[in-house]
């Protein structure tokens, strides 16, 4: 799946228009950015540290992106990639080319085109999991990678995601993460309708987090040593179907004092990390 052997070729770009830059085009176009990833097969992966975390995870470099004004990452950047870029480019560029490229001011210095790889099958991601976390149509890549990097700290086993849900390598999902998107197993569910019964059949309770006053509070809840809690849209929620699909209702109880001020939940975010601290806990 990596790549090995070869040297970093540092090559020299003066215009933002030169072809071989097109992977880094207008990165802040969502539309653009999704159908353009999607036909050649690419993410984008933004600073040293995250760069060097993809490709330790076995992800091939196309080519790297680096602005002058970050010239004291070059040296960080050739030690991880020399043995694993294979004769990947690093294209240096003056940083008013890169800001005109990508769209905006390149803060982190480096960027990276690498190659997806294939996701593994649900079923290989279940069997190898105890606790999971089930993403159900989560649109904004910040929080799907912030959520990432919750379960990767807290002890989540995978993450499952619903087929609409936002995609976890898109660049703004994998800045937040801070590379945690490449650390912790996720799959993508190919149906809705029916996407809980194999979590089901591979002996998880199925856990539907929501803030109804009338869900087993988290810490109480029965899975019998194995958990999928399910986390729902950032607006709405679960869905109904999910909600009665699911063998348990649980919340994250509320102080008594915060429904008086008007305060019922938490953002999905702050719930995930709750959650995931509650499950580890009971795994403990």
């Amino acid at each position: 799946m990596g790549q090995t052997g070869g040297v970093l070729r540092t090559v020299s770009i003066d215009s933002a228009d030169d072809p071989r830059l097109a992977d880094y085009t207008r990165l802040t176009d969502v539309g653009l950015r999704t159908s353009l990833e999607a036909e050649h097969g690419l993410f984008i992966a933004e600073g040293t540290k995250v760069i060097v975390r993809a490709v330790t995870a076995g992800y091939p470099v196309r080519s790297v992106l680096l602005g002058r004004s970050r010239m004291s990452d070059l040296p960080a950047l050739r030690d991880a990639l020399q043995a694993r870029a294979g004769d990947a480019p690093l294209y240096l560029v003056r940083d008013e080319v890169a800001e005109r490229l990508t769209g905006y001011r390149v803060h982190r210095g480096a960027l990276a085109s690498l190659r997806r790889t294939e996701l593994p099958a649900l079923g290989a991601v279940l069997r190898d999991s105890r606790r999971i976390v089930v993403l159900e149509d989560l649109v904004d890549h910040g929080n799907v990678g912030a959520i990432f990097r919750c379960a990767a700290a807290l002890g989540v086993d995978a993450v499952l995601l619903s087929p609409r849900c936002a995609d976890p390598l898109y660049r703004r999902s994998v800045k937040v993460s801070m590379g945690a998107v490449f650390t912790i197993p996720y799959s993508r569910m190919t149906g809705w309708f029916d996407g809980l019964a194999e979590l089901r059949g591979s002996g998880f309770t199925v856990l539907a987090l929501t803030p109804d006053e009338r869900a087993t509070p988290l810490a109480s809840a029965s899975t019998g040593g194995k958990a999928a809690l399910l986390l729902g849209t950032e607006g709405d929620g679960l869905s109904a179907r999910w909600l009665h699909e699911a063998d348990q209702a649980v919340r994250i109880p509320m102080h008594p004092a915060a429904r008086a001020k008007g305060v019922d939940s938490l953002n999905v975010v702050a719930a995930a990390a709750i959650a995931c601290h509650l499950l580890a806990g009971r795994e403990a």
